[in-house]
């Protein structure tokens, strides 16, 4: 049996997402006879393959110009892209620096914090640039939406259940429930 290629990546969020994934615990080692983790955060591998992949999870919000890079990869290679949390589907606590001026946060992230000595906020034309924090459907398109934050390991699991079975989730009753 061929397995289906899974590829995830994060963008500005928590790292959430990723532990509740990991909470799917056994169930997680069964979805492994059915899937291939291409290039997760877990594995650190950090490309999905040129010749793709059936489903793409992308957890965090957009925040920066090398998020827009990864998103936008993503939805190349992947014929299915899942929005996995509130920061993907909504944008979450990153839109918050919205409301502020980039530079005032920059600001006081590298200059005016209590722990910082001699702070200097980095520039480098090697560094991404920040940017408005957006959802990631503001980006690209997004086939499968899971909101969360973060969204359960029973949740996840169901997404990715019904996407081996060929269906598109149907996000329903406890699925939709989050603490």
């Amino acid at each position: 049996m061929t397995k289906v290629k899974v590829a995830m990546d994060w963008l500005a969020g928590c790292a959430g997402c990723e532990m509740s994934t990991l909470d799917m615990d056994e169930r997680l080692i069964q979805l492994l006879d059915k899937i291939e983790l291409t290039s997760t955060p877990i594995t650190d591998l950090k490309h999905p393959p040129k010749d793709g992949v059936t489903v793409g999870i992308l957890s965090g919000a957009v925040n920066n110009t090398t998020n827009v890079e990864v998103a936008k990869e993503m939805r190349e290679r992947c014929k299915l892209l899942v929005a996995l949390g509130d920061c993907a589907v909504f944008g979450g606590v990153m839109t918050m620096r919205n409301f502020f001026d980039m530079n005032e946060a920059l600001k006081r992230a590298y200059v005016e914090t209590e722990s910082t000595v001699d702070g200097v906020i980095p520039s480098s034309e090697e560094l991404c640039k920040p940017i408005k924090a957006v959802p990631l459907g503001e980006i690209v398109k997004v086939d499968i939406h899971l909101p969360g934050c973060p969204p359960s390991a029973d949740a996840i699991y169901h997404v990715l259940s019904e996407l081996l079975e060929g269906r598109i989730p149907v996000l329903t009753g406890n699925n939709l429930k989050y603490d």
